[in-house]
């Protein structure tokens, strides 16, 4: 696999939000957001094999990985490492942008995957492999960062034709004032949550 980093930090985003976790970031997005954070991790990292990623994620107090990226899914041994994570005992999530099908993760039970469908000012929105939402489960989460109005509206109209058993996330893009979304999410009774990026919080934009 090819990576860009592994470190140890504090989950930021979702229902794992605030529990210290130890992130195997990969190389490579066949996307290009208008508010990527993680352009850095387009290219560049090294080529490591599994049983060198499992000892540097043993080097941590930590039973917790997160899989991110880039997108991971484009990565040839993705599924071997979350196969070999698991047997090993650890809590696993893993973070996809939801233009390559979720299909092959589901059948590990134990992992969490972290959807992501893109709204219109990402321009990715029609890059979106919409089946992805019917093969969601209950432990996993679904995210929308949101930029404006448009993309809630994008949002909602995206979980009127697709429910999920999951929770779901409004995340604001950095920067954008949280309250907005906060009061529209009040005002339409909506049965989602308001996600801020902690991480960023405790560290700034570019801190983990």
């Amino acid at each position: 696999m090819r990576i860009y980093e592994i470190f140890y930090s504090i989950q930021g985003e979702g229902r794992e939000s605030g529990k210290p976790t130890v992130f195997i970031r990969t190389v490579g997005c066949n996307l290009r957001c208008t508010y990527c954070d993680t352009t850095y991790a387009y290219t560049g990292g090294e080529e490591m094999d599994i049983d060198t990623i499992l000892k540097i994620v043993q080097r941590y107090p930590c039973r917790n990985v997160c899989i991110t990226g880039g997108e991971p899914l484009l990565q040839n041994d993705v599924l071997k490492i979350v196969s070999r994570l698991s047997k090993e005992g650890y809590s696993i999530s893993i973070e996809t942008n939801g233009s390559i099908s979720i299909k092959p993760l589901i059948r590990f039970r134990d992992i969490l995957i972290s959807l992501d469908i893109k709204c219109p000012s990402s321009h990715m929105q029609d890059k979106m492999d919409m089946k992805n939402l019917d093969y969601l489960r209950d432990k996993d989460q679904l995210k929308f960062v949101i930029s404006d109005r448009i993309d809630y509206e994008y949002a909602k109209e995206v979980l009127e034709k697709h429910p999920v058993p999951c929770p779901v996330f409004f995340q604001p893009v950095w920067g954008v004032d949280p309250s907005r979304i906060a009061e529209w999410i009040l005002k339409d009774g909506l049965e989602v949550y308001l996600g801020l990026q902690i991480h960023k919080i405790i560290w700034g934009e570019n801190g983990h």
